[in-house]
C-alpha cells in the first residue's frame, strides 16, 4: 500500500477531478461470488477494477470490467459497470498507509472503506439473496 511520506495526497499528489486506481501500481480490485446491491444498483458476481475520482466535496467510486491493469493506464470509462458518489469524511486520525476495511454489519450487509492521510470514504453493500 502506498504511504503518505510527508506529502499532501488529495488535491496535490492526486489531483482532484482525475481518475485514480485507488492503490499504488496495479489497479485495486474487488471480487465477489455473489451479486451485491450498492447504492441501489446491482454489481453482478465477478471481479472488478476499483477506481475513484476524488474531489473535495464528493468522490465518484467506480467498478470497471478491466480489473487486471497497471494503474489507470488502460482505464476506459466504457467498461464501467457501476458508478456512484459518496461524501468524503475528514478524520482526526492521520493514516500513513492507504487502508481498506471490509466490515460485516449483519448476515447480508457490510461496509467498505478506504482511508488515507486524513480522508476516509465508505459505502454500504448488501448481498442480493435469490428468492
Amino acid at each position: 500500500a502506498p504511504s503518505v511520506r510527508g506529502r499532501v495526497i488529495f488535491g496535490e499528489l492526486l489531483a482532484y477531478g482525475e481518475i485514480w486506481q485507488a492503490g499504488a501500481h496495479n489497479a485495486t480490485w474487488l471480487e465477489t461470488n455473489k451479486d451485491l446491491s450498492i447504492d441501489g444498483k446491482t454489481l453482478k458476481a465477478g471481479k472488478y477494477g476499483f477506481f475513484t475520482i476524488p474531489n473535495q466535496d464528493k468522490w465518484t467510486l467506480i467498478f470497471n470490467r478491466n480489473w487486471d491493469q497497471h494503474g489507470k493506464d488502460e482505464y476506459n470509462p466504457n467498461e464501467d459497470v457501476l458508478r456512484f458518489e459518496v461524501t468524503p469524511e475528514n478524520t482526526d486520525t492521520f493514516i500513513e498507509q492507504l487502508t481498506y476495511r471490509v466490515e460485516r454489519t449483519n448476515e447480508t450487509e457490510g461496509e467498505i472503506s478506504l482511508s488515507w492521510e486524513k480522508t476516509s470514504v465508505s459505502f454500504s453493500f448488501s448481498v442480493k439473496v435469490n428468492e
